[in-house]
């Protein structure tokens, strides 16, 4: 795909369907959470898993990002190509060619810092295992009844911190939790508070507490101002927003400021079958659809149903050729359908390029 400098997208030169970052939207994102942590006494660790892209890492960490985050080892290894100096695994590292590598890295780069969950002993004897000259660094992590993973408990959850610091190669770095997954502000804050019990009863001179997600970080902001750690924020989503279901979701309706939608994708209208009805060349393979589907840009436009390579709207006036815009719902499901993304200025034109690494 040629992505010539200064050249709009509509010259017929870049093939469709096609999804465009809008540079403006991206770089206000990143900045506007830079200054929130900032501004909250907290540091950030995006989750890189909504872009895998070199070119936004690169973003991140010059807005003082304090670390990058990922899910898993392969996350782990390009986040190190980005140029991370710190990583965050949020997850149980718990696969052998991964835990080799990361044991490798540390004993490769005494400058570099490896941080991941745990919440089991039978997770610590695995990380125990396979270290290296250096110790594998752990936040446990405190779950909540239906949630996913982490300590069901605080009784749990010592005794899990009791056995990481008996155990040789790994190390206690602080406490870790998810606030994501819970259905409104009371249940956040009361969790937050038993991260602050569990970081209350870590003997350590400066731990780690770490949450994150992009629904609740105004109540982080809020409740943990006060807790003796340093509070390390992990949202990612934001980065580039959506028009779907971060906007209904974001903190920012809450409070001063906002974030903008940055993702957008255009597509071609292949078909008018029926009255009403029209066939565009934009599918699942194109676009999110898992928390939402595409938002038209234009009015009397309604997306009914999107297919492998298809998506059916509802709408008049239609004819084959007519290219429509899509904002999108749900931005950690989008970056992975594309290797290459066009930069776009507020006339479209090319002014650089996103590449991924999923």
């Amino acid at each position: 795909m040629q992505q010539a400098p200064g050249r709009s997208i509509f010259d017929g030169g870049l093939p469709f369907p096609l999804m465009v970052v809008h540079r403006e939207a991206l770089e206000h994102n990143v900045a506007t959470m830079a200054a929130f942590a900032r501004d909250h006494g907290m540091e950030l660790a995006p989750h890189v898993k909504t872009h895998m892209s070199p070119e936004i890492a690169a973003l991140q960490l010059e807005a003082g990002a304090w670390a990058l985050t990922v899910a898993t080892p392969r996350q782990a290894m390009a986040a190190r190509s980005f140029g991370a100096s710190r990583i965050i695994v949020a997850n149980q590292l718990v696969d052998p060619a991964g835990l080799a590598w990361a044991a490798a890295e540390l004993a490769r780069d005494p400058g570099f810092e490896l941080l991941s969950f745990a919440d089991s002993a039978a997770g610590v004897d695995l990380l125990a295992k396979h270290a290296g000259p250096r110790p594998f660094r752990v936040l446990v992590e405190l779950g909540h009844p239906g949630g996913r993973a982490g300590c069901r408990s605080l009784e749990e959850l010592l005794e899990v911190v009791r056995y990481v610091q008996e155990s040789h190669g790994v190390e206690l770095a602080g406490i870790a939790g998810y606030e994501g997954g819970l259905a409104g502000a009371d249940e956040v804050r009361a969790y937050l508070r038993k991260l602050q019990d569990a970081v209350e009863h870590v003997r350590l001179r400066q731990p780690i507490l770490s949450v994150g997600g992009s629904q609740w970080f105004d109540v982080i902001g809020r409740e943990l101002v006060a807790t003796k750690a340093t509070v390390v924020l992990r949202s990612g989503a934001y980065v580039t927003h959506d028009d779907g279901y971060y906007r209904e979701r974001t903190p920012f309706n809450r409070m001063d400021g906002e974030l903008r939608p940055a993702l957008e994708v255009w597509a071609h209208v292949l078909s008018v079958p029926e009255p009403g009805m029209a066939v565009v060349g934009m599918g699942k393979r194109d676009a999110p659809y898992d928390e939402g589907l595409p938002v038209p840009k234009r009015g009397g436009v309604a997306v009914t149903r999107m297919q492998d390579q298809h998506t059916v709207v509802q709408a008049d006036g239609l004819r084959p050729g007519d290219l429509l815009a899509f904002g999108i719902s749900h931005p950690c499901t989008a970056f992975d359908k594309w290797r290459v993304l066009p930069v776009v200025d507020r006339d479209y034109r090319i002014v650089g390029e996103i590449t991924t690494h999923f």
